[in-house]
């Protein structure tokens, strides 16, 4: 029985060690660790378990010495550790990665897109389109080429663009709202 009463002394003096050291150790470690309570808590716990192994708990010499250098210690060897080992990958770090880089399918896609959509527009809509926007003409600039006046290229071009937002599937909700009917239905007008 006195193997017993021996490991209840110990287990007394190293609450009282607990109590006594645990939180100036805590705050300590949490600074070393520049705010890191999670680790820091580890830490402590791992200082405090070699001292209740290696150390005399019931002598009453001070203690606070050994356990600050020790959670120091530990603290140093873990950033040594860390620094010598390649980095390690967080769980779906390369996929998210993957998915956000661009590698030019969404780009082919949307190329392919606003092709099928520009072919369903009428002629005249495909031709203002391409003077205003592939070749950078002004609307008077376009007019003079196409052999219209500036305000039927204007109009054209805002009805071509209401088009191949709708063939695209790209609708505006105040067009929805109001009932507006597609632009190319509209191939007859302008």
């Amino acid at each position: 029985m006195g193997s017993s009463g021996a490991d209840s002394a110990r287990e007394r003096a190293m609450r009282t060690l607990y109590d006594e050291q645990g939180s100036p150790l805590y705050a300590y470690v949490v600074r070393l660790l520049g705010g890191d309570r999670h680790r820091a808590e580890d830490v402590v716990q791992e200082t405090l378990l070699r001292c209740w192994r290696t150390q005399d708990l019931e002598n009453g010499q001070p203690l606070r010495p050994w356990l600050f250098r020790v959670a120091r210690n530990l603290v140093v060897d873990e950033y040594r550790l860390r620094m010598a080992r390649p980095q390690e990958v967080n769980g779906n770090d390369w996929l998210e990665d993957l998915l956000t880089k661009s590698d030019g399918v969404d780009r082919l896609l949307s190329s392919m897109i606003l092709q099928e959509a520009f072919q369903k527009l009428s002629p005249k809509h495909r031709e203002v389109l391409y003077e205003t926007y592939y070749t950078g003409r002004s609307m008077r600039e376009a007019g003079l080429v196409l052999g219209v006046p500036p305000g039927t290229v204007k109009s054209r071009v805002h009805h071509a663009v209401r088009a191949l937002r709708m063939a695209m599937g790209v609708v505006e909700a105040a067009d929805e709202e109001v009932g507006v009917r597609p632009a190319w239905s509209y191939t007859s007008a302008a």
